[in-house]
């Protein structure tokens, strides 16, 4: 009976992560709770349960349309990359159709549009410009051709905290915005920290990558400060109404962050590089859970 039931889990699960990393869900789900926190802690709060719902729903399909259409452009050049040559459609598992263009069109058109008729207009609009930079803006035109990329790409993160903000109140206030500079100010960090440990797969793909354009050290030390800028802006929702609760948890998670950005700005390696870029995940999630613990306790 085991036996069985293993055999049948085998390629349910196989079948799981190929849909997970088709679409890029991770990235989905979190660009998804983004996009709650701003509702969240967002003063109003005109929405009701189901129009959260669709919020949501509209979000992570939005989102994994941008994953989707990364993966189906990008296609030739992660073969080139030890890290994304196992991709499906990088590695033949799935053949270039125009299917997938009528399926990625569908999903974006049923996102904006259940999100501007079942929530608002400006909630859909900020939905639409996160897929659209993520697809568009980075993927297709900034990717291959400027260490900027990741930076103007992170506005993806920004807009989902915005949509989610506008559900809440379309009348957005400074707390809304802080948050969404948060998120901008996060990816660089994060994501280059990720292309010192990969920096030889981004120069195989011609990709400029930070790393690739200056080196792995002098890419280090720009992570260190732009770690600092991003851990100062996390302080600011303070000033516009997020209280102690919300303080503590983003100064721990900051500090964490900039030890361990300290760390690989003195000793620059893959070790250093992935452990830095763990700890930019621990910071986020301590920024948004102490977000949502504060609001709830006041």
């Amino acid at each position: 009976m085991n036996t069985a039931v293993a055999h049948i889990e085998g390629p349910v699960l196989a079948q799981a992560r190929e849909v997970l990393g088709l679409f890029k869900l991770r990235i989905g789900v979190l660009i998804t709770v983004t996009a709650l926190v701003g509702f969240v802690t967002t003063p109003g709060h005109a929405a009701d349960g189901w129009q959260v719902l669709v919020l949501a729903l509209a979000t992570l399909m939005a989102s994994a349309c941008a994953g989707l259409f990364n993966q189906y452009y990008e296609r030739d050049r992660d073969r080139l990359m030890a890290r994304t040559r196992g991709r499906a459609f990088a590695c033949g598992r799935y053949a270039a159709h125009w299917g997938w263009w009528l399926l990625m069109a569908t999903m974006l058109v049923v996102s904006i549009s259940a999100a501007w008729l079942w929530v608002n207009p400006l909630a859909a609009v900020f939905v639409f410009l996160g897929a659209f930079f993520y697809a568009v803006i980075y993927t297709v035109w900034l990717k291959h051709r400027s260490w900027l990329n990741i930076v103007i790409g992170g506005l993806s993160g920004s807009f989902a905290v915005l949509a989610g903000a506008a559900a809440s109140n379309p009348e957005l206030g400074p707390l809304p915005w802080s948050f969404a500079l948060i998120l901008f100010l996060w990816t660089p960090p994060h994501f280059w920290s990720l292309a010192i440990a990969g920096q030889a797969d981004y120069a195989a793909a011609g990709i400029p990558m930070l790393p690739v354009v200056v080196g792995t050290e002098r890419a280090a030390r720009i992570v260190r400060l732009s770690t600092w800028a991003l851990v100062l802006a996390s302080l600011l929702p303070a000033c516009f109404g997020a209280g102690w609760i919300y303080l503590l948890g983003a100064s721990g998670g900051g500090a964490y962050f900039i030890w361990r950005a300290e760390i690989l700005a003195r000793n620059p390696s893959r070790q250093t590089a992935i452990r830095c870029f763990l700890s930019s995940l621990l910071q986020l999630c301590a920024v948004l859970g102490a977000a949502c613990v504060d609001v709830a306790l006041r």
